[in-house]
């Protein structure tokens, strides 16, 4: 249907960049090169992403004091945040406002 198409009619039917039947791009040498460039860099990044830069014994537990005091930080300003005590006298207290009979 498409070669009927292409060699019947004049040109492609709509738009001509756009949808199912659409004129395809020429590859270029710049798309080329710039797609050369793309692999390029993917090659060298998988290469250094495949280099550990420490051995399997250092990176075990390589960030364990840092995060022990990062914890101890964070706990201590939930703790300093946490509110007074309180006994139940001073939750009572606006009770004895109007105690006139009391000295």
């Amino acid at each position: 249907m498409f070669l009927t198409l292409a060699l019947l009619r004049k040109g492609i039917p709509g738009k001509q960049w756009i949808g199912k039947y659409r004129r395809p791009r020429p590859v270029t040498w710049q798309m080329k090169r710039n797609m050369l460039k793309h692999l390029e860099r993917e090659a060298e990044n998988e290469y250094w992403i495949s280099r550990s830069y420490m051995t399997v014994e250092q990176e075990a537990g390589h960030a364990a004091e840092r995060r022990a005091i990062n914890w101890l930080n964070i706990k201590e300003t939930k703790f300093n945040n946490f509110p007074k005590h309180k006994t139940v006298t001073d939750h009572l207290a606006h009770l004895g406002i109007s105690k006139n009979w009391s000295p």
